[in-house]
């Protein structure tokens, strides 16, 4: 039974790490859009994501981590890459996105339903050696 408890612990405790990260990522966002830094202001929040990108570590019902730019006109297709590639090309913080139990990286503008969706695990080269 303790054993039990243990793992509820650890993954409310790994939840909250979830939930923490995306709370940050807004704070940060709109701290930075206030004071003129950023022209964009963005939001983080989870999503169900693409059941085809499913790993090990994925999340029932929360594997996306869905970007939204609020600019009050539709994000262009580049926008949006520009934007994802921001995130993707860190290493470090998609293997941590993915140890969190994310699997999909979604960037949507706030008009219109243009959106892209990238699979996490593709962009942590996973299964190489490291450097």
């Amino acid at each position: 039974m303790w054993y039990k408890l243990m793992q509820i612990k650890e993954w409310f405790g790994e939840m909250t790490e979830r939930y923490k990260l995306v709370r940050d990522f807004n704070k940060a966002s709109k701290e930075a859009f206030i004071l003129g830094i950023a022209a964009t202001l963005l939001e983080a929040k989870i999503t169900i994501g693409e059941s085809s990108y499913r790993h090990t570590f994925s999340k029932f019902l929360g594997g996306g981590l869905r970007i939204k730019a609020i600019t009050g006109r539709a994000f262009k297709r580049h926008d949006l890459i520009e934007l994802g590639s921001v995130i993707l090309d860190d290493e470090t913080f998609v293997r941590k996105l993915i140890s969190l139990g994310w699997d999909t990286l979604e960037v949507h503008g706030s008009v219109g339903c243009n959106g892209l969706k990238w699979e996490l695990s593709k962009y942590a080269k996973i299964g190489g050696y490291l450097n």
